[in-house]
């Protein structure tokens, strides 16, 4: 584990990181349903475990401010979360050839659950709101989501890289403390 208690270095990096999140997210917005926010959620939460919760929900509050706190906004603090929850749960000690694979499936799938994940929310669903307009929402939403999943599969494929890059940070990091 990198990070087995936080120190200064760490109370200033996981800002940085949730900054990461949010100028990726910015970028790649031209792109219908294109985002790394998953993938780095991810390498996070494999570097990190406990505490890259930090940084997801950082992430999750620079959205709220740049772009309003509106109802829209309230699903973002368990959507990440449960991206976080499921790579937590991933072996930590994964052979090497099928981590790429794996990570790419979860952020992919990830994708692919978003839209379903969001809408019970969106249709007020939970608050006594409709379930079949749920269900509709859900359905309409499936190209979109379908995109979701390719889109993350693709970036699902820096996880492994990104993670490596990370952790040699902190090896590095490490040392000179």
């Amino acid at each position: 584990m990198a990070c087995r208690k936080l120190d200064l270095f760490h109370l200033i990096l996981f800002p940085m990181l949730a900054v990461i999140q949010l100028a990726s997210k910015l970028a790649l917005e031209a792109l219908p349903n294109v985002e790394l926010v998953s993938a780095l959620t991810m390498v996070y939460t494999l570097v990190y475990r406990k505490y890259a919760l930090i940084p997801i929900l950082l992430f999750c509050f620079l959205e709220g401010l740049i772009t309003g706190f509106g109802l829209w906004w309230i699903p973002y603090l368990y959507l990440w979360p449960i991206l976080w929850g499921v790579t937590m749960l991933l072996p930590k000690n994964m052979p090497a050839w099928l981590q790429v694979p794996v990570y790419a499936a979860v952020c992919g799938l990830f994708g692919l659950a978003y839209g379903s994940l969001y809408a019970p929310f969106q249709c007020y669903a939970f608050l006594g709101g409709d379930w079949r307009r749920t269900l509709t929402w859900i359905q309409i939403g499936l190209p979109w989501d379908i995109n979701h999943a390719i889109g993350n599969l693709a970036l699902g494929t820096l996880i492994l890289p990104l993670t490596q890059l990370l952790r040699r940070l902190e090896t590095e990091i490490a040392k000179k403390h």
